[in-house]
């Protein structure tokens, strides 16, 4: 197929969502009562919940340094664009899955409103990969040529 015959690329917003205000929205039309001149009353939301409110140190918690900050880059909206690269692909036209390359959160940033509850695997090269030297624990797969040829041929 050329490329002039090729569908149109659907056009998405330039920006995802900030996530906070998304949540506050959905809290806001759910639980109206609990905000008070437009800010949410986290102790009008507690006296709402009654005892569904966890208090007290009975609960498992995971905690780092950084969380806060991790949370708040997670939340931010981004910028960031998917391209897709017929010329660099095998198969463009047919292909049923698709090697993005980039940083991870804001990939999956990008790919969240399109495509939640469409996708059925997301794998994320760990973090020992990173730079120009390619390291795999495969004897057979010891560049990256033949990785992502093995990749995509699957």
């Amino acid at each position: 197929m050329s490329m002039t015959n090729r569908p149109e690329i659907e056009q998405v917003d330039h920006e995802t969502p900030d996530q906070r205000d998304e949540l506050l929205a959905r809290l806001k039309s759910s639980v109206p009562e609990a905000f008070s001149d437009g800010k949410l009353d986290v102790e009008a939301l507690q006296a709402l919940l009654g005892d569904n409110v966890a208090d007290g140190p009975e609960r498992f918690t995971l905690n780092w340094a950084g969380k806060r900050d991790a949370m708040a880059m997670l939340q931010a909206p981004s910028s960031a664009t998917l391209a897709p690269d017929p010329d660099n692909s095998i198969n463009f036209d047919d292909a049923q899955h698709v090697f993005i390359e980039g940083e991870n959160l804001e990939v999956l940033k990008v790919l969240y409103r399109s495509y939640f509850g469409r996708v059925k695997l997301i794998y994320i090269d760990p973090p020992y990969n990173t730079g120009n030297d390619f390291r795999c624990g495969c004897a057979n797969l010891n560049s990256w040529d033949k990785w992502i040829f093995r990749a995509t041929a699957a």
